[in-house]
């Protein structure tokens, strides 16, 4: 019996010193980032600064190194999410409520769209965008970017909208209410959290993007701060890690606060206690 609990102790002292090292791994990139931001002499060394300073955020918070790129990110991604969300609501939609045979196999083409790697795409959709004359336009990217977060949002989306039950828009369009109407008043805000997880999903996996408005964009003043952190990595590996880390954390600031406002829909259950009786 001892060794059984010997045995049981051990296993866990051993899984805990997994998720410990697993743990360090996400946080100490965390850690240096914070304390570079406030180190007069940053390196890429986990260390205490000598002295804390604001010096490397002076430096990067001026119109062309921040707030520019920073609003064209902000300009690129919420305007693709917007697109994203509405759209993949209306494609789930039809998904959701009405029978078809062929439901299946284009969900199941949906799901292949989200494995296809997006440099294996960028050739044609750089040709084809040259072509319609959408090259170095922020519609154009904003377009493609929600196309290329639509498949997994319609995916998404349509999972979440199985759980709001279709009597509740029977009952609506009793009372006169088109399918559109049903959608807007009742489906998307009993599926809040579902929305919520699709529009931090698509936010975030647009705003950490780098390739694709680097092959999109041309013009340096319409480039987001996914792109423009590259400049603070020089031509001869000299490297600003300072500044690097200060605008690292200006950079994830919007992410942060957009997780911060819909928290509260993240976590909550589909407010469904209730609806549907007898």
């Amino acid at each position: 019996m001892a060794t059984l609990a010997s045995r049981r102790t051990t296993r866990r002292l051993a899984a805990d010193a997994g998720l410990l090292v697993v743990a360090a791994a996400f946080v100490l990139p965390l850690v240096w980032v914070v304390l570079s931001a406030l180190d007069p002499g940053a390196d890429l060394r986990v260390k205490v600064p000598d002295g804390l300073t604001l010096d490397n955020f002076d430096a990067v918070l001026t119109p062309e190194i921040t707030f520019t790129p920073l609003l064209n990110s902000l300009l690129l991604c919420g305007g693709a999410t917007l697109v994203t969300v509405v759209c993949a609501a209306l494609a789930a939609y039809p998904l959701s409520r009405f029978r078809s045979r062929f439901n299946r196999p284009f969900l199941l083409t949906i799901l292949f769209a989200t494995s296809l790697p997006i440099t294996a795409i960028m050739v044609p959709v750089y040709a084809l965008f040259v072509r319609v004359d959408l090259i170095d336009t922020m519609h154009g990217t904003i377009l493609f970017f929600a196309a290329s977060q639509l498949p997994f949002a319609i995916w998404l989306m349509k999972n979440f909208m199985d759980g709001v039950p279709k009597e509740l828009e029977e009952a609506a369009w009793t009372d006169g209410a088109s399918s559109l109407q049903s959608l807007v008043r009742i489906v998307l805000p009993l599926m809040g959290p579902g929305v919520a997880v699709v529009t931090v999903f698509s936010f975030v996996m647009m705003w950490g993007n780098f390739f694709v408005p680097f092959m999109l964009l041309l013009t340096p003043d319409q480039m987001p701060a996914s792109v423009s952190i590259n400049d603070f990595f020089g031509n001869r590996g000299m490297v600003a890690y300072g500044q690097l880390a200060a605008f690292s954390l200006l950079y994830s600031t919007p992410v942060i606060l957009l997780y911060v406002l819909i928290s509260r829909r993240l976590g909550g259950g589909f407010a469904l206690g209730g609806a549907v009786k007898g």
